[in-house]
């Protein structure tokens, strides 16, 4: 069985900006598109990261960036009453924010890894499993 791996929007934001951790977010994306892992997503993440392209790039670099991750080897999770409660149970006990818990939340689910440059995720360990950005 292929690894699992669930993106933070931080992850995709370290590749769209070109940041220290987007080589291996580009090698997991590689491994992705031949089958060698999986790549899951939350909306709410990918919700996430096109604001936030939007925010620092406009409109249509917010539209490119998702046409990317539509292209790319990328399951985008939809939001259903377990997830969404999985994702308050733990926004209520360890205070991360909201969003981010919807990619821990998943990633339980999963049995998958968080991939995440995010300091906040250091909360969650070792009960979600983490795998860090770095330069």
């Amino acid at each position: 069985m292929p690894e699992r791996f669930v993106l933070d929007s931080f992850a995709l934001m370290a590749l769209f900006q070109n940041e220290p951790g987007a080589p291996k977010v580009e090698a997991l994306l590689e491994k992705a598109s031949k089958g060698e892992c999986e790549l899951s997503m939350s909306v709410v993440n990918l919700g996430e990261v096109a604001y936030a392209v939007e925010g620092r790039r406009g409109l249509q670099a917010a539209q490119e960036a998702l046409s990317a991750i539509d292209q790319a080897a990328i399951q985008i999770v939809d939001v259903d009453r377990t997830l969404a409660l999985m994702a308050a149970r733990l926004k209520a006990t360890t205070g991360m924010g909201y969003a981010d818990c919807y990619a821990a939340a998943l990633a339980q689910r999963l049995g998958a890894t968080v991939l995440t440059g995010d300091p906040d995720f250091q909360r969650l360990e070792p009960a979600v499993a983490v795998e860090w950005l770095t330069g």
